[in-house]
């Protein structure tokens, strides 16, 4: 197994009164190690460019800001993870079409990273980088 995907519930905090639930499929690479993914159906973007039926969004950010994040504020740049109330955590993303706020069960992030960590332990991440392909990939 190289690959952990979980699909967990998140709401999109639209206002202080307002939320919707939505899908998010977390995943984690063994071949992309230092980093998770998180999707985001297509209908829940802010480009107006993107249509229903197109492809989801995901973004690209550091396990450990995940792992931090949880305990602290964390995150500088587009991505930011926070703990909150009742055992939730808040990530907030920022993009250049706008912000968007969502709150997860704190337990449901929690036993991603610990799947994660059974695929590729905290600190063996350069274990399983390859940067001969990196590089490759880098230059076409």
């Amino acid at each position: 197994m190289r690959t952990v995907e979980e699909t967990v519930q998140a709401r999109l905090i639209l206002s202080t009164h307002r939320s919707i639930r939505l899908r998010v499929v977390m995943s984690y690479l063994a071949d992309d190690p230092l980093a998770v993914r998180m999707a985001f159906p297509a209908e829940f973007s802010l480009d107006e460019t993107e249509g229903r039926g197109a492809e989801d969004i995901v973004w690209i950010f550091a396990r450990q800001l995940l792992s931090c994040g949880l305990e602290v504020p964390s995150g500088v740049g587009d991505v930011h993870v926070r703990p909150a109330a009742g055992r939730r955590t808040m990530i907030e993303l920022r993009a250049p079409e706008g912000t968007a706020l969502l709150q997860f069960d704190t337990a449901d992030l929690r036993g991603f990273l610990w799947r994660s960590r059974l695929l590729v332990p905290e600190g063996e991440e350069h274990l399983h980088l390859d940067a001969d392909r990196a590089l490759a990939e880098l230059l076409g």
